[in-house]
């Protein structure tokens, strides 16, 4: 499952948060300014090891980017881990577009630094910016339907395995 989680991931370049943005398939088209834009309103938390960041069923406020650490990602009542993600990868996207509930629950799986970037912060960036603001959402909806198009060839897979 870490296929479809991992899709987000580019190589992290060593650096500061403004590099990690830089490797962030949502920020990539983004000039040095824009990324700056982006910086100001980002909210920076640290995690200890077995913190949770968000549980299933909650309503989604935020996408989440990990400078340091790593993350799990559980579902369902016995907390399967779907996913382990690390360094320049996020999740949580799905947040920017509305709040519906969560679909799995996020762990601190070591100590881990996490900015988060809220939809409101990008609400009032498209109201201040709005080439800026659509820009992200663009490639937000590249994202999610390259991850849509990577679950069918999963489900595509799976339905030949039992045939």
């Amino acid at each position: 499952m870490d296929f479809f989680w991992g899709i987000s991931k580019k190589e992290k370049k060593e650096g500061g948060t403004r590099e990690l943005l830089r490797c962030i398939p949502l920020f990539e088209q983004l000039t040095d300014r824009q990324l700056a834009a982006v910086e100001r309103i980002l909210h920076e938390r640290l995690y200890a090891p077995g913190e949770e960041i968000f549980r299933e069923g909650e309503p989604g406020v935020a996408v989440y980017f990990i400078q340091s650490g790593s993350v799990l990602i559980k579902m369902g009542r016995d907390k399967k881990v779907l996913a382990e993600l690390h360094e320049g990868e996020f999740f949580g996207e799905l947040a920017l577009l509305d709040d519906s509930p969560r679909s799995a629950s996020a762990i601190a799986g070591s100590e881990s630094k996490i900015f988060a970037f809220s939809q409101p912060d990008l609400f009032a960036m498209i109201e201040r910016n709005p080439r800026l603001g659509i820009q992200i959402v663009l490639s937000l909806a590249r994202i999610i339907g390259d991850r849509l198009k990577r679950i069918n060839e999963q489900l595509l897979e799976l339905t030949k395995e039992r045939a």
